[in-house]
């Protein structure tokens, strides 16, 4: 799993946790230990508006 620095809005606990869990057998981070533990830490996740639910009314 590549961890980048990137913009703080897409350096969340959840998006670690995802790529986590689709992990089927071995998981690698490759990026700055800085990086993951901020992501570890940043327990903020914003409301995304994906339009998903009206897509799904349709």
């Amino acid at each position: 799993m590549a961890i980048p620095p990137s913009a703080p809005k897409l350096m969340t606990r959840n998006l670690l946790y995802t790529g986590i869990t689709r992990a089927k057998k071995l998981l690698i981070i490759v990026g700055y230990e800085k990086v993951v533990q901020y992501m570890i830490q940043n327990i903020d996740s914003k409301k995304r508006n994906t339009g998903l639910e009206s897509k799904m009314r349709q």
